[in-house]
């Protein structure tokens, strides 16, 4: 890791389903030399008949992420991962498995997953800069469709659109780590170097306890983006 990203020990990609996560979570360990943390996403044995009938599935579903996603978090508090050069880059936020669980727990499943959440949130590592991606639906669509994974065939475009929707929702007031929002529409960090060369001088203006909380990068120079509004409340259920 160079002395201008030092400060970056734990750095987390995030964005929803199809977004870029996980490549853009590599390329940036490579630069850091950091290791990476990934999320389980195939492991888990009832995702495909959540995709076929999400009411049927949802709790189980999500009590498994809950878990999965815990376990791997846990072992960031040991400090074992943080040993070396480079610290860690994850392809996901603890704080966003609530997103999805938002969108499809009933109102008592909600409830119950809660208590279960917040109990295991508090013992949780909070990154030192989130990267959140964005792109348009068709972008996503195609992305997910050209990865060709077999469970995410029977995905429905509706789900896909509530969960942008619940992303933008829950960034607006996200405050617990800086920010970086990135439109990856006109953006292609893999196999454009400029883009990516445009990324990493974005992360060092990034600290722990100095420089900008909050700043958006495009296919144009980053920029500090206005105050977002907080849009009337509406149910995800």
């Amino acid at each position: 890791m160079t002395s201008a990203l030092s400060h970056l020990r734990y750095v987390t990609v995030e964005g929803c389903i199809g977004v870029g996560k996980t490549t853009l979570t590599h390329l940036v360990a490579e630069h850091l030399k950091a290791r990476t943390v990934l999320e389980i996403v195939e492991e888990n044995p009832f995702l495909p008949d959540f995709y076929k009938d999400q009411a049927a599935h949802a709790f189980k579903t999500q009590m498994f992420f809950l878990l999965s996603r815990f376990k791997q978090q846990e072992a960031l508090t040991q400090g074992e991962l943080f040993d070396g050069e480079g610290g860690v880059v994850s392809d996901y936020l603890f704080a966003k498995d609530r997103i999805f669980a938002e969108l499809t727990l009933s109102s008592s499943e909600m409830g119950l997953y809660d208590q279960i959440f917040r109990a295991l949130q508090q013992r949780i590592k909070k990154p030192d800069l989130v990267v959140y991606l964005h792109a348009p639906m068709e972008v996503i669509l195609e992305r997910i469709s050209r990865r060709g994974r077999s469970f995410e065939k029977d995905i429905d475009r509706g789900y896909l659109e509530a969960l942008v929707d619940a992303y933008s929702r829950f960034f607006v007031d996200y405050d617990d780590t800086p920010v970086l929002m990135i439109d990856t529409a006109d953006l292609n960090f893999p196999n454009r170097q400029d883009d990516l060369a445009m990324l990493f001088e974005t992360l060092t203006t990034f600290s722990v306890d100095v420089g900008p909380r909050r700043l958006t990068l495009t296919g144009r120079p980053p920029t500090t983006p206005p105050q977002p509004t907080k849009p009337q409340q509406q149910s995800l259920l």
